[in-house]
This record gives C-alpha cells, structure tokens and sequence, in this order.
C-alpha cells in the first residue's frame, strides 16, 4: 500500500459463520473483555442475537472488509419516531475497528458510508454513544461532525 492512499474497503452485511471473529472484535480492548466472552464454542446467546439482527429490516450488522479480511464492524438500527415530524433516525452501535488498521482512515470512511447509508433510508439524524471512558473514540466521532448535545443514561439490567 501506497503512503497517503486510502485503504481498499468493501462494506457488506456480516454473515452468520463470521460472529466468533465479530465477538473477539468485541473483546479487543479492555471495556470489551469485561462484557463480552469469547469461548470455544461460543455462547448461543451470541448467535440468537447475530440471527435475530439479520431477521429484522430495521437492523444491519455490517463489516468493512479489506484483503477478504473483516477490519471493522458496527450495527445500525433503524428507528421510527414520532419527534421530527415523523421522522426515522439510525442509531449506530458497537463500532469496532482492528487495531492494525486504526489511523488509515478505515473508521472514518466506514462512519461517512452509515451515515450516507441513513440518509438514503430517509433518516432524519444519526446517533451514536460511546462510553466516556473511550477518549480517543469520542474524539473520532467528534471529527467527523457528530456533537455531544445530550446526556445518555443506562440500566443494566442483568
């Protein structure tokens, strides 16, 4: 690869066979080892959840791909609401990008694609969270436009 030119990437949907490699996607950092478990063989739950994404239209779990290897991952869901005039929003989820291929612009691109993506469904926003422990993510989704307007809250319920 050229210096300065832009990593190759093909955007697909992530495929049933490929959830072992998506959850140790998960797991590569320190907030993901403490939520996620990657075992041999891995957890139904991981594939009841991985099956019911693929089954609904208003979800896609999808992966960049580089080289016929997966380098990033992220779900979008699609969300109806009655807030701006009846209008649909994507709330994207559990971005990953592999450490060898951070600060190629792979996170970046993948990000403009979702949101052109949303925006071809007819979303009227994109939005994401991302835990506050996570400087360097919320520093990245600051870069390309997004904007820390409200406070998120959650319950773990289990």
């Amino acid at each position: 690869m050229n210096p300065g030119q832009p990593v190759e990437l093909l955007y697909r949907a992530a495929r049933r066979e490929e959830t072992p490699h998506l959850v140790g996607m998960l797991i590569a950092d320190a907030l993901g080892q403490g939520r996620e478990r990657l075992a041999d063989p891995l957890p139904p739950s991981y594939y009841a959840a991985y099956d019911a994404i693929n089954a609904d239209p208003n979800q896609e779990l999808m992966v960049a791909e580089h080289r016929d290897s997966i380098v990033a991952l992220m779900q979008i869901s699609y969300i109806p609401g009655l807030t701006y005039e009846g209008g649909w929003r994507a709330q994207i989820e559990g971005v990953r990008v592999a450490e060898s291929m951070r600060g190629q612009g792979v996170g970046h691109r993948f990000l403009e694609w979702a949101v052109e993506r949303a925006r071809s469904r007819g979303c009227r926003l994109v939005q994401l969270t991302s835990d506050k422990q996570r400087s360097d993510a919320l520093r990245f989704y600051e870069s390309l436009g997004f904007v820390a307007s409200h406070e998120g809250f959650k319950l773990h319920l289990g």
